[in-house]
């Protein structure tokens, strides 16, 4: 068995040994479980029927399972013993007794937390990255900017303004406090729910309202519907409909950084309706086996679309799926901005210096509908919705603990508010009032001489369009 180990031709071995890659193992436990927050007194115990822990030291909550079987080269070097099976990818111990693994776990994964609902730090909470007034403003702010943009393009959908939106109520710490974590070289693959991230990395209110509203300022041209966000300057990779597709390239793009020895990671973004796809589970081994610098994080918010978690998956959660494919794993409070900060900042440190993806579990309840062609109120109570919008909002918990440090007031909030209504009122007034992209953009960007029957679709449409034109858009350009 070793001399077949020594002498194997796999891919994974080759592609190692060419870049030079060490192999580094680690051992650690896991448990198992499934969430919902506790009850607030008043709330009926039908609209949460089960809680997990909230614990405040991170050291311990990163799930880290790199099992023996995953050092292939060090365990062919071992000898052989009379009570193991040496297989390839590493030996196995006998035993006598028949057990199956058991597929749940008394007690559920502790979700890691830093503030209280009431914006204090928790008790003994000395386990969080203290950040100074600068960041913090920022981050508050752009909660409070991504909230009111929100509310705003929402309405402007419902007036048949736009075709299409989506909110993240209830998720704004869950994405702004991760972009915040880290550096303008880290790639972001989104899924659809984190402009949050976006935002915080420069990315102006002109170009959100110009993408949703498709005109000819877009970056993308108007080819995409709207909160398919994608900036190149912002290391954001367009939003890609179909679901789940970003996570394996995810892990190919953090294996090149990789091969590139960049100080850099990729991060990649999901909800838990994503999961149950199955590039979810391609890119995490992918990314597992090839050890990339990549952090998966999932926005666990309670909901695929009209599918509650509980009807989704029988784990605990998502965290403990990072297990299986030996991937060090955390759950984070996704409504407490400091936790997250905290835990994207060493899941990052963990990616690049140990050379390996991090899954990070973010828990942050969908206050929204899942978009504007859902309403919500068909599968879940408004009295559950309501509890979460009043009593675990991020913003409303973020701000407190800002204004506890003395960094913000009342006026400095209705300042901020004020201004960026205006700047929103404006930017609609503008983009709606700007020209679709010209009928050419049509077939540019794919070839780099278009073929004959390209040329040809072009001239039929010209030609449709002369026949009809009252049909035909008046904002967009025939050149």
């Amino acid at each position: 068995m070793a001399s077949w180990g020594r002498r194997s031709s796999g891919m994974v071995h080759h592609i190692k040994a060419l870049s030079k890659v060490e192999l580094r193992g680690k051992a650690g436990a896991m448990k198992g479980g499934w969430w919902r927050y506790p009850v607030q007194p008043g709330v009926a115990s039908a609209l949460v029927p089960r809680s997990w822990p909230c614990v405040n030291t991170m050291a311990s909550l990163f799930l880290v399972q790199r099992f023996k079987s995953s050092l292939p080269q060090k365990q062919v070097e071992d000898d052989d013993g009379d009570q193991d099976l040496d297989f390839p990818g590493g030996k196995v111990a006998y035993t006598s007794e028949m057990k199956f693994i058991s597929g749940s776990y008394d007690k559920r994964i502790p979700c890691y937390r830093v503030l209280g609902d009431d914006g204090e730090l928790i008790k003994d909470g000395s386990d969080f990255e203290k950040v100074n007034k600068e960041l913090a403003v920022k981050m508050y702010s752009d909660m409070v900017c991504l909230q009111i943009m929100d509310t705003f393009m929402y309405e402007a959908q419902r007036q048949g303004r736009i075709s299409f939106y989506m909110t993240s109520f209830g998720e704004e710490a869950a994405t702004i406090s991760s972009a915040a974590a880290l550096t303008k070289d880290d790639i972001i693959l989104p899924q659809y729910r984190e402009p949050g991230a976006l935002l915080w990395r420069g990315f102006t209110l002109q170009e959100f309202v110009n993408q949703c509203f498709g005109n000819k300022d877009d970056g993308g041209k108007g080819r995409q519907m709207p909160v398919h966000y994608g900036s190149s300057k912002h290391n954001f990779v367009t939003v890609s409909s179909p679901i789940a597709t970003q996570l394996p390239q995810a892990a190919g793009m953090a294996y090149s950084l990789k091969m590139d020895k960049k100080d850099a990671c990729v991060v990649a973004f999901i909800g838990d309706g994503g999961t149950s796809e199955g590039d979810f589970h391609a890119g995490l081994n992918f990314a597992a086996v090839m050890e990339a610098p990549v952090i998966f994080v999932c926005r666990n918010n309670g909901w695929a679309i009209s599918t509650p978690t509980s009807d989704q998956f029988r784990s605990d959660g998502v965290v403990v799926k990072g297990q299986a494919y030996g991937i060090p794993s955390i759950r984070v409070d996704g409504t407490d901005a400091l936790a997250v900060y905290r835990a994207i900042r060493a899941a990052r440190s963990m990616a690049i210096n140990e050379q390996r993806p991090v899954l990070v579990e973010s828990l942050a309840y969908r206050v929204g509908h899942h978009s504007t062609s859902d309403d919500s109120t068909k599968y879940r109570s408004l009295n559950e919705i309501e509890h979460w919008k009043t009593d675990r909002d991020p913003v409303n918990k973020f701000r407190k603990w800002v204004e506890l440090n003395g960094w913000w007031s009342e006026r400095d909030e209705a300042d901020l508010r004020s201004s960026i209504k205006k700047q929103l009122l404006k930017a609609i007034q503008v983009a709606e009032g700007t020209e679709k992209p010209p009928l050419t953009e049509l077939f540019t960007d794919v070839y780099d001489l278009p073929p004959s029957n390209l040329v040809e679709q072009e001239k039929l449409l010209r030609q449709t369009v002369n026949k009809y034109p009252h049909d035909f858009p008046s904002d967009v350009s025939l050149h």
